[in-house]
């Protein structure tokens, strides 16, 4: 009986596995923020007020609570992040609002000079 063979599918499994074997390890580093102490409460400057760009289901704009025309928008966001230290827009859109029209107001807004766009994920509490 002649065991080559057995020998050479083990020997090339042996290499496959000795090379994927590096690759199934897998590192995720995370970088925590120090845990803030609950007796201290530092309240938010009241100067810097954030950018919020509404989408409405019907198709209407706003930015925070002012209603703004699509041509409007642009130039209104420039003049907002002039006076602002850092350009971030949180967006929110509607569940029935539509999907391209979301996109482009964020692809708008990047145009205008957000240099970051959060989408907003929970609904804000009264």
């Amino acid at each position: 009986m002649n065991v080559t063979p057995l020998v050479d599918v083990v020997l090339v499994l042996l290499i496959i596995f000795m090379v994927v074997a590096p690759l199934l390890v897998k590192q995720f580093h995370l970088l925590l923020p120090p845990e803030a102490k609950a007796d201290v409460a530092t309240p938010p400057p009241e100067d810097d007020a954030q950018i919020v760009l509404r989408l409405a289901a019907d198709g209407t704009i706003r930015i925070n609570r002012d209603i703004v025309s699509r041509e409007a928008l642009p130039d209104r966001l420039r003049r907002m992040f002039a006076a602002k230290v850092d350009d971030i827009v949180f967006f929110d859109a509607e569940p029935g609002a539509n999907y391209g029209e979301a996109v482009a107001l964020m692809d708008t807004a990047r145009g205008a000079g957000a240099l970051t766009v959060a989408v907003v994920t929970a609904a804000p509490a009264p």
